[in-house]
C-alpha cells in the first residue's frame, strides 16, 4: 500500500502529552467506547429478537446502531492504547486502513441518517402510501445503495493520499489519523488534492444536513393536519432525529469544509462524531422513543 513515501510509520501527538492526564483519557475514554458498545450493541439486539419493531425506521435504526458501534471502533481503541504507551506509533498501512475505515463509516451513517429522515417524511406527510413506498425490498436497496456509496467515498479519500510523498517529518498533531492533519506532512502541494477533498467530504457533509433539514421542515410544517397525539408523537420521533443530526454534523463541517488548516480546537470537535455521537444515538432515540422502551421493557425484563 506504500506508495510514493519513504516514511513507513507516523507518530501520533495523541489528545495531551500530560502523563496524568493520559491517565485520565485512558480511563475516561476507556469507559466511554465501552458504554458506547454496549448500548448500541442492545439496540442491535433488542431490534432483531423483539416482534414490537418491525417497521422501516427500525430496520435503518439498527443499521444506525451497528454502524455507530463500528465507526467508534475506528478510533476509541487506538486513542485508548496511546493514552498509556510511551511511544504512539502507527505504521502507514494501519494509518491508511483507519482513513478508510473512519471514512467508510462515517458515510454510512451520514446516509442512513438521510434514509432515516426520508423514512418519517413518508410516513407523516404521506402515509397512506407509505407501506407501499417503504416495502421491505425498497429499504433494502436504499441501504445497499448506502453500503455502495461509503465504499467508493473512502476509496476515493484514500486513494487522494496514497499519491501523496511522504518524506520528513511523520508526527501527525492528532490521536487519529484523518486527512487534514495527514495532508500537513506530505512534501508537496496539496491545494489541489484539498480541494478534491473538500468536495468530496466536505459537500458531502453540507449538502446531507442541508437535506435532512429541509426534510424535517417539511416534516413539523406538516404536523397542522395531524390530531393532537399524532403530532406529539411525530415530534418526539422528530426531535430526537434533529439532536443527532446537529451533534454529527456541525463538528463535520467544521472540519471538512476549509481549507488545509488545522486548529486545536479540531481534536475537540473530531471527539464529537467519532465518540460522542456514536455513545449519544442510542441514548437519544431510547429515552425518546416510547415504542423502543416499550420494546425493551418487554424483551429484556422478561427475562430477569
Amino acid at each position: 500500500m506504500e506508495l510514493n513515501s519513504s516514511v513507513t510509520e507516523f507518530i501520533l501527538f495523541g489528545l495531551t502529552q500530560d502523563v496524568l492526564k493520559e491517565k485520565i483519557v485512558f480511563v475516561i475514554f476507556l469507559f466511554l467506547y465501552l458504554a458506547t458498545l454496549l448500548a448500541n450493541l442492545f439496540i442491535v439486539m433488542t431490534i432483531r429478537y423483539s416482534q414490537m419493531l418491525g417497521g422501516p425506521m427500525y430496520f435503518f435504526l439498527f443499521y444506525l446502531s451497528f454502524t455507530d458501534a463500528c465507526y467508534s471502533t475506528t478510533t476509541a481503541p487506538r486513542l485508548i492504547i496511546d493514552a498509556v504507551s510511551k511511544k504512539k506509533v502507527i505504521s502507514y498501512n494501519e494509518c491508511m486502513t483507519q482513513i478508510f475505515a473512519g471514512h467508510f463509516f462515517g458515510c454510512m451513517e451520514t446516509l442512513v441518517l438521510i434514509l432515516m429522515s426520508f423514512d418519517r417524511y413518508v410516513a407523516i406527510c404521506k402515509p397512506l402510501r407509505y407501506t407501499t413506498i417503504m416495502s421491505q425490498g425498497v429499504c433494502g436497496a436504499l441501504l445497499n445503495l448506502a453500503w455502495v456509496g461509503s465504499c467508493i467515498h473512502s476509496l476515493v479519500q484514500v486513494f487522494l493520499v496514497l499519491k501523496l510523498p511522504f518524506c520528513g517529518p511523520n508526527v501527525i498533531d492528532h490521536y487519529l489519523c484523518d486527512i487534514q492533519p495527514v495532508l500537513k506532512l506530505a512534501c508537496m502541494d496539496t491545494y489541489v488534492i484539498n480541494l478534491l477533498i473538500v468536495f468530496n467530504s466536505g459537500v458531502i457533509c453540507m449538502v446531507s444536513f442541508m437535506i435532512l433539514i429541509i426534510s424535517y421542515i417539511l416534516i413539523l410544517c406538516s404536523l397542522s393536519n395531524k390530531s393532537a397525539e399524532g403530532r406529539k408523537k411525530a415530534l418526539s420521533t422528530c426531535t430526537s432525529h434533529i439532536i443527532v443530526v446537529i451533534l454529527f454534523f456541525v463538528p463535520c463541517i467544521f472540519i471538512y469544509t476549509r481549507p488545509p488548516i488545522t486548529f486545536p480546537v479540531d481534536k475537540m470537535a473530531a471527539l464529537f462524531y467519532t465518540i460522542g455521537t456514536p455513545l449519544l444515538n442510542p441514548l437519544i432515540y431510547t429515552l425518546r422513543n416510547a415504542d423502543l422502551k416499550n420494546a425493551v421493557r418487554k424483551l429484556w425484563c422478561n427475562q430477569l
